[in-house]
């Protein structure tokens, strides 16, 4: 049997990519219109592989498309949000079992680099994208030690909507939340890797339990905290138009 000879990367494929890491990388913000025509014209392309692009984005939640109006950067609701840490913490838990098992000398030395580079201090916006860069992948390193590719790929879609709801809490100059929040990141990710060291599941259930519940009720406030004061700034923002 011949096989198909491979074609290069289609052009939606390379659009939703570049888009979805925009979104992301918070260069796009919850609740902003994405235009077409514009976004064809920066990435060199036709109309047809962003309309594409953003469908797969609408099945996956980032972008939310509402026909005559048009697509916008998605947001999470507070029920959305702890319905995501739900399953999330079962896909951690799940591949916790399996990482128990297959713990190994390079997965140690791999999470206690992430661990050391995660002590560094967030100090500007870049040093926050870099650090929650490096969040991502000491979770993803658990993952990688259970060995299980569509458990890893389900977890990156979930985390696609935590990212959603990080990027519409974020504070602004100084990080006070994310700041007041690092140590006590750091500790538990410690225990976490203390409990993979160890080869103990139960202590790794509920090291995963108590970071992940404690992350999930940390981002629900802060979401909700962010809501209201958009909620208390609109009046004088409409005021403010009405002059104009």
């Amino acid at each position: 049997m011949a096989l198909v000879p491979l074609k290069k990367k289609r052009a939606t494929d390379e659009v939703y990519e570049s888009l979805r890491a925009a979104i992301l990388a918070r260069d796009f913000v919850p609740g902003q219109r994405l235009l077409a025509d514009e976004l064809g014209e920066q990435l060199g392309v036709s109309l047809t592989p962003i309309r594409h692009a953003m469908q797969q984005l609408a099945v996956e939640g980032l972008v939310e498309i509402y026909p005559r109006s048009g697509t916008y950067v998605a947001s999470i609701s507070a029920e959305d949000l702890a319905e995501t840490f739900e399953i999330r913490l079962t896909l951690e838990i799940l591949a916790g079992k399996k990482a128990v098992a297959n713990w190994n000398e390079d997965a140690r030395q791999t999470m206690e680099a992430l661990l050391k580079s995660l002590a560094k201090p967030v100090r500007n916006e870049e040093g926050m994208k870099q650090h929650e860069a490096l969040n991502l992948d000491f979770h993803f390193a658990l993952f990688d030690v259970a060995g299980s590719r569509k458990l890893r790929d389900l977890y990156s879609s979930l985390n696609a909507h935590i990212q959603i709801a990080r990027i519409h809490a974020t504070e602004g100059p100084g990080f006070p939340a994310l700041r007041a929040r690092l140590a006590q990141d750091e500790q538990e990710h410690e225990a976490i890797l203390a409990a993979l060291q160890k080869r103990s599941f139960p202590e790794l259930e509920l090291a995963l339990r108590a970071h992940i519940l404690r992350a999930q009720d940390s981002l629900i406030k802060a979401v909700g905290a962010r809501e209201a004061q958009l909620a208390a700034d609109k009046p004088a923002k409409d005021e403010k138009r009405k002059r104009v």
